[in-house]
């Protein structure tokens, strides 16, 4: 049946995740049945358990074709109950397999960042929104993986075993102001892989030094005293906005960083965004310390693509993640939950990535896929 090899093939790669409820007689609905269903009703658009089960119950005479529904369709509790109790590091697991089968990647751009889910905050138990990081190859148009940050240092104590499942050999990892730590950039070093590191108010003293690295660097030089800095520059427009950015780099570290705290980097680098719109103008400035060269102007012009590149991050996936899938305003919050609904909400992007037949928006793909089996399986059957 075609139906049951397509599920079969994907959910393979979740065998490793196991059920921790005591096996009773009232135990009614296997983890198998409520996994499938969370994941298909979430590609379908369902957001929280209440429509997933109310998806379930109207495709149950489909879904009774490839799973075992005894005692019919579960109950929005029980969708909700069992997430709540999995285990996040074998979800984890069974996630990264999934995708390395899914595509076969290359070295790339791959971008980290943290995201909030607001809504997730329980008020009741005295604890805040999960925060998660998420690391997206932009080439590959895939999320990697996801990491849990501890809610009160921001410490992402699981980063060692995560960049080690990332394969970073090639590739080039950023990461935003809060991974501009000594302790993580020294784990985010690799053999055959380059990083770049955004500091601004986490690291106060680095960050002074290099603008008063920049502004020396910027201004005027006796010609015996040549300056090794790169320059590149960009102009963009669109919607009524001109937004100029203007890129220096430099490997002129000396009395700026300390080589023992941060060991391997090698060039700073400074860019100016300038945008207009209108009569109304704002500069916003951000400083990186990266891995790569930064004296020529051939690497201040990489420098900057690989700026650009982490950007998409925000657009392709926070923003898919919020608007199309409600993850900003979705309520889930009990045990591990709200983190187990954002690695399947992270499955679906995936999918929804690497199937190229329709071209539409994905909040209309969610809406074929409800509509379709055809097309439903069509996207599982990817890997």
């Amino acid at each position: 049946m075609a139906q049951r090899s397509a599920i079969d093939q994907m959910l393979t790669f979740f065998a490793v995740v196991h059920d921790p409820r005591r096996q009773h007689p009232t135990t009614l609905h296997t983890l198998e049945t409520i996994r499938t269903i969370t994941i298909l009703a979430t590609i379908c658009g369902a957001q929280h358990w209440v429509e997933i089960a109310h998806w379930g119950q109207a495709k149950a005479a489909w879904l009774a074709e490839f799973l075992d529904l005894p005692q019919g369709m579960p109950s929005h509790d029980t969708f909700g109950r069992v997430l709540a109790v999995l285990d996040p590091a074998s979800l984890q697991q069974a996630f990264v397999r999934w995708r390395k089968a899914l595509a076969d990647l290359s070295p790339a751009i791959v971008a980290l960042d943290g995201k909030t889910v607001r809504r997730s905050l329980d008020r009741a138990d005295g604890t805040g929104p999960i925060h998660v990081v998420n690391a997206w190859a932009s080439a590959h148009e895939l999320v990697l993986a996801q990491c849990k940050v501890d809610a009160q240092t921001h410490e992402i104590t699981a980063l060692p075993e995560w960049l080690r499942m990332l394969n970073r050999a090639g590739a080039v990892v950023t990461i935003e102001a809060m991974g501009c730590q000594v302790e993580i950039a020294r784990q985010m070093q690799a053999p055959g892989a380059d990083d770049v590191l955004r500091f601004k108010d986490k690291q106060p003293g680095l960050y002074r030094d290099g603008d008063a690295l920049f502004t020396w660097l910027r201004g005027a030089h006796p010609r015996d005293q040549p300056v090794a800095c790169g320059r590149a520059d960009q102009v963009d427009g669109g919607h009524g906005r001109i937004e100029t950015r203007r890129v220096w780099s430099t490997e002129a570290l000396a009395g700026v960083i300390a080589g023992e705290r941060w060991a391997g980097r090698t060039s700073l680098v400074m860019v100016e965004s300038i945008r207009q719109l209108g009569e109304a103008a704002s500069v916003e400035r951000r400083d990186d310390l990266r891995s790569l060269p930064g004296a020529t102007d051939e690497d201040a012009q990489r420098l900057h693509r690989v700026i650009r590149t982490h950007g998409e991050i925000d657009n392709r996936v926070h923003w898919v993640l919020d608007v199309a899938m409600g993850e900003d305003v979705n309520r889930t919050r009990k045990g591990e939950s709200a983190q187990h609904l954002a690695f399947i909400r992270k499955l679906a992007l995936n999918l929804w990535r690497q199937e190229p037949s329709v071209t539409v928006g994905i909040a209309a793909r969610q809406k074929r896929a409800g509509w379709d089996h055809d097309y439903l399986l069509k996207i599982l059957s990817q890997t």
